[in-house]
């Protein structure tokens, strides 16, 4: 019987793709559990339909991305906050942080996932960030932590 997988499916193969098993284990194993419908011309069509429509929607995310990247890279970005004379800021810069006065600073939306810090920031300096945004977009930016007036 020939099956169109909703799923993916250790050794029959990946979700979409159209399989020839036995008529056995589509009716009592694949078909029963969600994992994969009889074959007709419509459900392809419906499933290409799908596809072409996830790729467009993540074409989209990453212009989107690189809209933002760009808009990030084009100055170093000053954060200021309390700190002492030695320089040791009271407290840190952590992601969130930076995604919450940097979407002040820009006016853009940013979600604290997207930078990548190995150890929230802890003194006063200059600072390159790993951006990561949706769509694979990734690159860095400068950061300046300055003292609080």
């Amino acid at each position: 019987m020939k099956v169109i997988l909703l799923k993916d499916v250790p050794k029959i193969g990946k979700k979409g793709e159209i399989k020839e098993v036995s008529d056995g284990y589509a009716r009592n194993y694949l078909i029963p559990r969600g994992l994969a419908r009889e074959y007709t011309k419509g459900l392809e069509r419906a499933i290409e339909h799908e596809k072409e429509m996830e790729r467009k929607k993540k074409e989209r995310e990453r212009e989107e991305s690189e809209k933002i990247l760009k808009e990030l890279k084009k100055r170093t970005h000053i954060i200021k906050v309390k700190a002492g004379e030695a320089g040791k800021i009271f407290g840190a810069v952590t992601a969130a942080t930076l995604a919450e006065e940097i979407s002040k600073l820009t006016g853009l939306n940013l979600d604290k996932r997207w930078f990548k810090l190995d150890k929230p920031i802890k003194e006063i300096g200059k600072y390159s960030v790993e951006v990561v945004l949706p769509g694979g977009v990734r690159d860095t930016i400068d950061i300046r932590v300055e003292r609080e007036e």
